[in-house]
């Protein structure tokens, strides 16, 4: 794909990667993780530029797949029907590269994304009784750290990246929560699983 630096206008041709096996392409999943898949830099100033291209990150391992779709498109219907029958198979689908980060590592920390947003959902309104405006923050998932697997969540307030680290009970209370309430379990084939999927439910 043609692209452009934001910062200084060079153009160049970069690497689009449309289908993402980590079976097949260990290698990939580190920059998934990393997000440097989604990043170049430009030669001629040094700024890092975010790429948006569609791709299918597919870990057969852990019967996971989330399709990028940066347009917002649909996936293909023969696609998302083929998938369906895969048994165990978690399907998602998000629109930004740092939503798919965040994914990747959710699954590979053992976790459920539908748990977590969850999670978030709460932190937001615990630290809005503090600071209003936490209550819009967009918060991230970043890593379990500890011996008691404190989750942390990277979030920007105020003009710079904060953090915040949460207990894992918060974690257990929220998954007892949607245990409790089956009808908000994210729908079949490549559901999106996000901010506003959780206000719907829980707002």
């Amino acid at each position: 794909m043609d692209a452009e630096c934001r910062n200084c206008g060079y153009k160049r041709s970069v690497e689009e990667v449309h289908g993402i096996n980590v079976a097949e392409n260990p290698e990939l999943k580190a920059r998934v993780r990393d997000g440097s898949l989604f990043v170049w830099e430009c030669p001629c100033c040094g700024q890092r530029n975010l790429l948006r291209f569609q791709t299918l990150y597919h870990d057969p391992a852990r019967k996971l797949m989330i399709w990028l779709l940066p347009d917002g498109s649909t996936p293909p219907a023969a696609v998302s029907e083929a998938v369906k029958g895969l048994p165990g198979y978690t399907l998602r689908r998000v629109t930004e590269p740092g939503a798919l980060v965040e994914k990747v590592n959710i699954f590979e920390a053992g976790l459920d994304d539908a748990v977590m947003e969850l999670c978030k959902y709460v932190t937001a309104m615990e630290m809005a009784q503090k600071a209003p405006s936490a209550a819009d923050a967009q918060f991230r998932f970043v890593r379990m750290e500890g011996a008691d697997n404190d989750l942390v969540l990277a979030f920007p307030f105020n003009g710079s990246m904060q953090a915040v680290n949460i207990g894992f009970n918060v974690y257990e209370d929220a998954r007892a929560i949607l245990a409790r309430n089956p009808g908000a379990a994210p729908s079949e084939g490549f559901a999106t699983v996000d901010r506003d999927w959780v206000n719907n439910f829980f707002r």
